[in-house]
């Protein structure tokens, strides 16, 4: 229970921390408002969407990985930049337990993505807003934000010594929702992509989140995303273990 009164405690600081930036709110605000505008006249105009929401959702969902990848990938080195990664290093608690807040937190504040994307698509668009399974709607959403959190902790763990870390992490931004099928179906890109997108949580945390608003099977995706989030925790805390014994060999912890 202490390992999850750290976390929450880490998460609900830094939402509200991010919460209070301009630029984290223009980002989870704005942008997804232009990727919704783009996919709903481009369904509309084409009809190869199943419905608008099919984009809504697609285009909400893109919002939250947008807000992740432009800052989550240099998180890490933003605290060192800050001064403090000495003393997260330092804390009592696991480090894992420190940072994971934080690139959750990042994610999790593309919900403003989703309540903005949905509100734009029913003001501007008509596009009806009817959830085929609310409950299951609930659960799917909060698993998409931490799988997507997962994910930019790897990459802010897998670039620490990279000083064009966060550089890096924006150029991933658009192959990530293309592949995930945040937007374009799956069913429409290549073959040999289809494994690399079956091995990232976003993907079944996007099929998730589709299959409770529009209808289908929601257990299994819900699961994978699971299983998948896991594992992103578990090669988090290995490179995070590699890359601090490597920075205490080399007295550069505190080093930008």
């Amino acid at each position: 229970m202490r390992h999850v009164r750290v976390f929450w405690t880490g998460f609900v600081l830094h939402f509200k921390n991010l919460s209070a930036s301009p630029f984290m709110m223009m980002t989870a605000a704005i942008w997804p408002l232009v990727y919704a505008t783009l996919a709903f006249l481009m369904f509309r105009a084409t009809g190869q969407a199943p419905s608008l929401l099919y984009a809504a959702l697609g285009a909400a969902v893109m919002g939250i990985w947008s807000t992740t990848a432009t800052s989550a990938g240099g998180a890490i080195q933003q605290q060192r930049w800050y001064g403090i990664l000495e003393l997260l290093v330092g804390a009592p608690s696991p480090l894992i337990l420190v940072l994971a807040p934080i690139t959750v937190a990042i994610a999790a504040i593309g919900v403003y993505s989703i309540a903005t994307t949905l509100l734009w698509g029913r003001l501007l668009f008509g596009v009806p807003v009817h959830i085929a399974h609310p409950v299951l709607f609930a659960v799917s959403i909060p698993a998409a934000v931490i799988s997507i959190g997962m994910l930019g902790l790897v990459l802010a763990s897998a670039l620490v010594l990279y000083r064009a870390a966060s550089a890096f992490s924006q150029a991933l931004e658009y192959p990530i929702w293309l592949i995930t099928g945040m937007l374009i179906p799956l069913s429409l890109l290549p073959v040999w992509v289809h494994p690399l997108a079956w091995a990232l949580a976003p993907t079944w945390g996007m099929r998730a989140v589709r299959h409770a608003a529009l209808g289908g099977d929601v257990g299994a995706p819900l699961l994978v995303c699971a299983g998948l989030t896991v594992a992103y925790a578990v090669i988090a805390v290995t490179l995070l273990q590699h890359f601090e014994r490597l920075a205490r060999d080399r007295a550069t912890l505190s080093l930008t």
